[in-house]
This record gives structure tokens, C-alpha cells and sequence, in this order.
């Protein structure tokens, strides 16, 4: 068996996205591990004042898991290259979907009718990560 599972990192943001997420798209945090709770010294190069961040987090969100972390909580994110796709059941939800996820963030796509989808967007959430919300099949 063969599983892919998206591992998002945050860098110093992880517990606001994971709010963000939980209000947006109903996640569930299954597991939440901050820095203070490893069992070993902190990794070289961790800034002062890391023992609050979020070591590993996994949440749920409809069927499936999405990991993110801290890392290192320095520096900008950039997220480039790649676009998390979530499904809904229909338009309504489309909306409801999209315009959580974009706010405070940048639509790239406004939701419409594709000859793919009866409803698709495009949009990069506040944090930067892309996401393509689609109502499936024609």
C-alpha cells in the first residue's frame, strides 16, 4: 500500500494556520506536538524562544491528513511550485469553501464554470499556500 500525504511548514505560523484551517475547512487536529515536548535537545539553529512552536501537527480535514510544522521558524514561507486541489460536493459548498480560504489571501482564479468543472477556482491562501477548489465531473 501507497500513501501520499501532504507536510506543509510554516515557520513560525503553524498554530495560526492551523486555526485558520479548523475555521475555514472544519479541520481536526488529530496531533499536535510542540518543540518543548521532544524528548531530545532542540535542532541547531532554532531561535530563542521556540519551545511554544509547533514541532508536528497532523489535522484532518474531510478524508484526509495534512502534516505542517514550524520547522525552523525563521524566515519567510514559500510555498512555490505545487497547489493543495480540495473537492466539494457542489457549488454551494464551492463558495463557501473558496471564500473562506481566500480571505486575507489572493484569488488567482475566480470560481466559474470550466468545461472540466461546473465550478472551479484558483487562490493562494493567506500564508501563501495554493489551492484549486473544484465541484467534480460535468
Amino acid at each position: 500500500m501507497m500513501k501520499l500525504e501532504g507536510y506543509l511548514f510554516f515557520n513560525g505560523r503553524a498554530e495560526e494556520a492551523i486555526g485558520f484551517y479548523q475555521r475555514a475547512l472544519g479541520a481536526e487536529v488529530l496531533m499536535m506536538m510542540r518543540m518543548k515536548d521532544s524528548p531530545e535537545p532542540h535542532p541547531p539553529g532554532l531561535p530563542p524562544g521556540s519551545d511554544d512552536k509547533v514541532m508536528h501537527a497532523s489535522l484532518k480535514i474531510g478524508e484526509t491528513q495534512l502534516m505542517l510544522s514550524d520547522g525552523m521558524a525563521a524566515g519567510p514561507t514559500d510555498f512555490r511550485g505545487f497547489s493543495l486541489s480540495v473537492s466539494v460536493k457542489d457549488e454551494a459548498e464551492a463558495r463557501r469553501v473558496f471564500g473562506a480560504l481566500a480571505e486575507g489571501g489572493e484569488v488567482r482564479m475566480p470560481l466559474g464554470k470550466t468545461f472540466f468543472s461546473p465550478c472551479f477556482g484558483v487562490l493562494a491562501d493567506r500564508f501563501g499556500v495554493g489551492w484549486m477548489v473544484i465541484v467534480p465531473g460535468m
